[in-house]
């Protein structure tokens, strides 16, 4: 569990997990980054109220860095990763070594069930749940239990993390997906089993949510850079989008037709709120289109614009030491 700034959440997601209904041995590895709240003070509290836990240091804050200190001072075959904000189902734990043994994947995950409390945070939820927002991706949707590109979260077999030498540090956002490309190009399977459903509270507000997401493309950008041929339509989308509308507002001066492009977004993003937002209240569905045009146009803008710079390739060096601290 890496953590950072988590204060107000982590003992309740700490003890979602310590209460899981597994009969096997459970521990909880905290990775504490620099915060600026309490969250040390909280994590050493739990950590001296239950031996199952224990509390080590993520000096550089950032998160495949404080998944890696956590999986190489964990010490069981079965890796769970949880968010510092995370509320598990009591039978997560116990659904994911059964899909685990059933189907022989390396890693297993479910459903990233967001769920908002304010008008904005229930129009991000809709969002995040429909396939205007996020396209077909089944952690977000929901379908069918079966193979995947990756999944939410994720429980592995270390084994699987020994063999790819776990997180790859460079990547600050989208180590997930980066993680479970190497997994499945090295032979192992990537299970979705939509049993996992896990609680997500999404951003407050339009300006989070655009930062959100703008980190999103631009680090989905440096995965594909990385990883020939990882790119699909569903993520091209987005960056299409932002440049059709860019090109409209460029030749409307001279071309007024130029204009109909940004207007038909426009159109297509209020039908579509009227189409998807069923069910909210008037409040969250006034919101709902902001909301899609804040997560397409982030995303797009972050993966267009995505530096080469944040593509180098990382030093043999660095590679060893990633695999020698999961050997060790």
């Amino acid at each position: 569990m890496p953590v950072l700034n988590e204060e107000r959440h982590l003992r309740d997601a700490v003890m979602q997990v310590l209460d899981q209904k597994y009969d096997g041995p459970i521990e909880v590895v905290i990775s504490v980054g620099p915060s600026r709240d309490r969250t040390q003070e909280v994590a050493d509290a739990i950590a001296a109220e239950d031996s199952r836990v224990v509390v080590v240091a993520n000096p550089t804050g950032r998160t495949p860095n404080g998944l890696n200190v956590a999986v190489a001072a964990s010490s069981n075959p079965v890796i769970a990763r949880v968010d510092g904000h995370a509320m598990l189902p009591s039978d997560y734990l116990r659904a994911a070594v059964e899909t685990l043994e059933e189907t022989g994947a390396d890693n297993v995950g479910g459903i990233m069930a967001a769920e908002g409390v304010s008008p904005f945070e229930q129009a991000v939820a809709c969002a995040m749940t429909s396939k205007i927002g996020v396209g077909n991706a089944r952690f977000h949707t929901g379908g069918e239990a079966g193979p995947a590109d990756t999944v939410y979260l994720g429980v592995f077999r270390r084994e699987a993390l020994d063999r790819v030498g776990g997180y790859d540090e460079h990547f600050q956002r989208a180590q997930d997906w980066e993680m479970n490309h190497r997994i499945r190009e090295t032979g192992g399977l990537v299970w979705f089993q939509p049993r996992m459903r896990v609680s997500y509270r999404p951003r407050p507000n339009a300006r989070a949510l655009a930062k959100q997401y703008f980190h999103y493309g631009r680090w989905r950008r440096v995965v594909s850079r990385t990883h020939k041929g990882t790119i699909n339509l569903r993520y091209l989308a987005p960056p299409a989008a932002v440049l059709a509308m860019v090109l409209g507002l460029v030749v409307s001066p001279f071309f007024w037709p130029g204009l109909l492009i940004p207007a038909a977004y426009i159109v297509a993003i209020l039908a579509g709120s009227v189409l998807t937002g069923r069910g909210l209240s008037p409040a969250a569905l006034l919101r709902l289109p902001l909301v899609y045009a804040t997560m397409h146009l982030s995303w797009g803008t972050g993966f267009l614009t995505s530096p080469s710079r944040l593509s180098k390739t990382r030093p043999e060096a660095e590679r060893a030491r990633l695999q020698d601290l999961f050997e060790d």
